[in-house]
This record gives structure tokens, sequence and C-alpha cells, in this order.
């Protein structure tokens, strides 16, 4: 059986993940409840990935690696030396996805960003949705689903109440 993909994120609830600049300071501003199951999450993964633009601003929000205990690769249109917690990768991200999906492990998590994401929807690579939405109207930003994806048929796998905030957990029907 292969490991899940899944996209993990907050969005407004406009649909946009951060402001037209990247930032995501409005994500503070909710009411939540503990770590709104961020912790129980991310129990269930053991590989990160990410675009090298989320990877970057990763390190504007915090002063260490956040997933120092995780597997990272973070694709990079541009040859990287990998570091002591990131492998980068420049190949075909669907190629690379597809064999990693292949090994044994836990789910994989898609921290970001939406370029990445974009690649993978119209691959028809992801395999769960746990979208948080913040009641926040944004009004512009970085919208989370570009244009023109593939139709998915989606299953409810779960809601859950953070305080303010909603999380909707889909699967995708095979």
């Amino acid at each position: 059986m292969k490991r899940p993909l899944v996209l993990y994120i907050a969005t407004s609830l406009d649909g946009y993940i951060a402001r037209e600049n990247g930032e995501i300071d409005w994500l503070d501003d909710a009411e939540g409840e503990g770590d709104n199951g961020y912790s129980e999450f991310y129990e269930t993964i053991d590989t990160v990935l990410m675009g090298n633009k989320t990877y970057e601003h990763t390190f504007e929000l915090a002063d260490q690696f956040p997933y120092p205990d995780k597997k990272c690769y973070v694709f990079s249109r541009s040859e990287r030396q990998p570091n002591q917690h990131v492998t980068f990768v420049t190949g075909d991200v669907p190629v690379f996805i597809e064999k990693l999906k292949e090994q044994d492990g836990s789910k994989i998590w898609i921290v970001g960003g939406a370029e990445i994401l974009d690649v993978l929807l119209k691959s028809n690579l992801v395999d769960e949705f746990i979208i948080t939405m913040m009641p926040t109207i944004l009004g512009k930003g970085i919208p989370l689903f570009k244009k023109d994806n593939p139709e998915l048929k989606l299953s409810l796998a779960g809601t859950k109440r953070y305080g303010q905030m909603v999380q909707l957990h889909y699967t995708v029907k095979s």
C-alpha cells in the first residue's frame, strides 16, 4: 500500500494561504485551542515536503528548523547542497513523489506552498486534504488552489473545531 500524501494547511475563508507578499501574520489573530491539532497530526507523518519559497520563509518565522525529527525534501529550481535537515530536489517532482510514496513509512506532509501543491494536484498525487478554515477574509493573496486542476471526488473523513477555526479532513475517493 502506498504512503498517503497529505496537504495539512490553514486557509482564509476566501481561500488564501498567505498575503500577496507571502506574509502569514493573519494566522496569529484567530482564537484557537491549544495547538489546534498540530501535534496530533505531526505524530502521523515522517516526511515533509515544501517548495523553496516556503523553506526560505520558514527561517523568517522560526529561529531553528521546525522539523528536525522528520525527513525533509525541498523542491528547488537550482542545485543546492543538502544540509543537516534538508535534501534539495531539482528533478521531476511527480516522479520523485511517486517513488517516495512507494517507500516504507508513514504519511507525507505537503507543508507548502502553492506552486508545489499545484504540481501535485495536477498529477493526482494528493491523497488527503486537512484544511483549517480561519475566521478571516483576506480579499487577495496567494490562493490555496490555482486554476485548471483535475476534478477530484472527496470523502469527508472528519471535522474538528478549534475555537474559532474549523478543520475539514477529506480523503480522495479512488
